[in-house]
């Protein structure tokens, strides 16, 4: 009895970690699948061909401020947006459709939102992990050469806040 209840806990533990680290995965996509979704009625959002048109107006919207992200996105799926209007129509959740149509094109996932990094104090810099920070000096295109300890990228982060900018 004790071990189906360890069990049983394990499993619950394992799940729940999944889900967390599922919430980072296919940021950018689930984003806009999700403002494609709320841009659309309950019934039309079971038709597939106003799925695709409501997907062209969203990415062809020139009043709406999409980020580079966002349009690195909508550039991903137009050509395939019969492939995404499918199991958008069948009310699939967005996380689910963004990982299907990673199977199309597998860069879909790989857009991520950057690191908040504005106004960052050294103690707020000093929280992220090391994989963080190297992603935040790349974003900067700076290399950080004979970096070994995490003190160091903090440093070099802070060394050069002044290249910070979501350009992309």
């Amino acid at each position: 009895m004790k071990f189906v209840t360890f069990f049983l806990a394990l499993a619950y533990t394992a799940s729940v970690a999944m889900a967390a680290a599922d919430t980072k995965e296919c940021e950018v996509c689930v984003k806009v699948m999700d403002d494609i979704r709320a841009s659309l009625s309950k019934e039309d959002s079971r038709k597939k061909p106003l799925v695709e048109k409501a997907m062209g107006d969203y990415c062809a919207n020139k009043d709406s401020k999409l980020s580079a992200r966002e349009k690195k996105i909508c550039y991903y799926i137009d050509p395939i947006k019969r492939d995404v209007a499918q199991p958008f129509s069948l009310g699939m959740s967005s996380l689910k459709v963004c990982k299907r149509i990673t199977k199309a094109n597998p860069e879909i996932c790989t857009v991520k939102f950057p690191v908040k990094k504005k106004k960052m104090e050294k103690k707020d810099i000093s929280k992220l992990r090391v994989k963080q920070l190297k992603a935040i000096l790349s974003e900067r295109g700076v290399e950080c050469k004979g970096c070994v300890e995490k003190e160091e990228f903090v440093k070099k982060v802070q060394d050069t806040e002044h290249l910070s900018g979501d350009e992309f």
